[in-house]
C-alpha cells in the first residue's frame, strides 16, 4: 500500500524509523539507569537486603534487552507495518496544535504562575481548537482555576505557583 496516498496526506515519518530511535532512546535510558545502579551497589547486603541499586539495575537489564529485540526486528523487517507510516503531515499537525500550546503553558507558569497561565490556556484552547464562543470560553478559563485555587490553597493546603497578579492581590 502506497501511503503518499492515504487519506491523510503524505507519511511524514515510516513506523521502522520511529521503532529504532525509541529502541535506541529506550537503551540509552536503560544504560544510564544501569551505570547509576551500579554506582549505589546491585548486590544483597547482608542482615539488610537488597541495596539502593539492585531493583533498578534489573529493571534497566529488562528495559534493554526488549529495547535491544525491538531494535533488531526493526533493522531485519521483522514487523508486517515497518514500511507503514507512522503519522502523517495533517496528523503530525494537529498533535502540534496541542502540543505547542501545551508547552507555552508549561512556560507561562514559570511567569505567570498557575492560576493566571491556566485561565488564558483553558479560554485560548477553547477558542482556537475547540471553536467555543468568547463568553463561555472567559467563564470556563476563569472557572477552572477559581476551583483549583480553592481546592488546592483552601482546602487542601497545597500552595501552588504564583505569578505576579497573585501577588500583587495578595494571595501569594
Amino acid at each position: 500500500m502506497n501511503n503518499d496516498d492515504a487519506p491523510e496526506g503524505r507519511s511524514l515519518v515510516k513506523n521502522r524509523t520511529m521503532e529504532i530511535v525509541v529502541a535506541l532512546f529506550m537503551l540509552g535510558i536503560a544504560a544510564i539507569v544501569i551505570y547509576d545502579a551500579r554506582r549505589l551497589g546491585i548486590g544483597w547486603i547482608e542482615g539488610q537486603g537488597p541495596a539502593s541499586g539492585y531493583v533498578p539495575f534489573y529493571i534497566a537489564i529488562a528495559l534493554g534487552l526488549g529495547s535491544l529485540v525491538t531494535l533488531v526486528q526493526a533493522f531485519a523487517g521483522a514487523t508486517d507495518d515497518a514500511d507503514e507510516s507512522f503519522v502523517s503531515m495533517e496528523s503530525f499537525g494537529r498533535v502540534l496544535t496541542v502540543l505547542i500550546p501545551g508547552f507555552i503553558y508549561v512556560l507561562g507558569i514559570e511567569y505567570l504562575g498557575i492560576y493566571v497561565a491556566s485561565a488564558l490556556f483553558i479560554a485560548a484552547f477553547m477558542i482556537a481548537v475547540g471553536r467555543e464562543g468568547i463568553i463561555k470560553s472567559i467563564l470556563v478559563g476563569l472557572g477552572v482555576p477559581l476551583v483549583m485555587f480553592m481546592m488546592f490553597e483552601k482546602w487542601f493546603l497545597v500552595p501552588l505557583p504564583k505569578g505576579p497578579l497573585e501577588v500583587m492581590l495578595g494571595l501569594a
